[in-house]
């Protein structure tokens, strides 16, 4: 009777670690962005531990605060991050029009900060509408594909039926030959809430707007200038961790 006792107790004990670590992998830290259009809180993955501790760390030291939404392209996305637009003043417009469906990118290089090694978690994380991810780099400068230290996007992206949902899941999984291996629930919602399936893994997706997507419909509806820049200022007020 006595070591049956024993063992339950060692049982239980070992138990323990396990049990305390599982609020931990399930909890997500979320953050409030309050921009000039309306506020967006993002939730940020545990999946990709890197670009969640340098996103909390540049929240904690104010480094989003009174950025513009510098990259906004209607049915794409909206970009922010880029830390020398702080005080810009608003920009006469490029003569030369960008591709506009070309991935978002890093538009300055950030000194002194570092860019972070791609954590693609493709299927768990991917470009469905209110996808939050790191802007980069192109290929040929940055095959590794590793990620912007502050600038980030949301995805808008279109509405997608399945029969086009599973188009370009068919050839994500030609481009990569199993490298990442989709699933029946990524084309559900990709069918459902959108998104543009055709940046999954090229870019780190870190998160996902929780609250706020009202707010990104209208940021990426907004009239921009030939550079892809909004003509009147979208600026962030201020970014803060949330407390639950």
């Amino acid at each position: 009777m006595k070591r049956n006792n024993l063992l339950s107790l060692l049982v239980w004990l070992l138990a323990l670690p396990m049990a305390a670590q599982e609020p931990a992998d399930t909890m997500q830290t979320k953050v409030l962005f309050e921009t000039s259009m309306g506020n967006i809180t993002i939730a940020l993955s545990n999946l990709t531990p890197l670009h969640r501790d340098n996103f909390i760390r540049l929240v904690k030291e104010k480094k989003y605060d009174g950025l513009l939404f510098h990259r906004v392209i209607k049915d794409f996305m909206v970009q922010t991050g880029d830390l020398t637009t702080k005080q810009e003043p608003p920009a006469p417009p490029t003569p030369a029009k960008r591709n506009s469906r070309t991935p978002a990118r890093q538009q300055k290089v950030e000194q002194p900060l570092q860019t972070i090694p791609a954590e693609i978690c493709y299927p768990a994380l991917f470009h469905k509408r209110g996808a939050v991810a790191a802007a980069r780099e192109s290929d040929e400068k940055n095959p590794e594909h590793r990620s912007s230290p502050s600038q980030f996007y949301i995805i808008y992206g279109w509405d997608l039926n399945k029969p086009t949902a599973e188009y370009y899941i068919h050839q994500f999984d030609s481009v990569f030959n199993g490298k990442y291996k989709s699933t029946p629930e990524v084309v559900n919602t990709y069918t459902e809430k959108g998104g543009t399936p055709y940046l999954d893994g090229l870019y780190t997706v870190f998160g996902e707007v929780v609250e706020g997507m009202d707010v990104v419909q209208r940021m990426q509806a907004v009239e921009t200038d030939d550079a892809n820049k909004p003509k009147e200022d979208i600026r962030v007020i201020r970014a803060t961790i949330k407390e639950e």
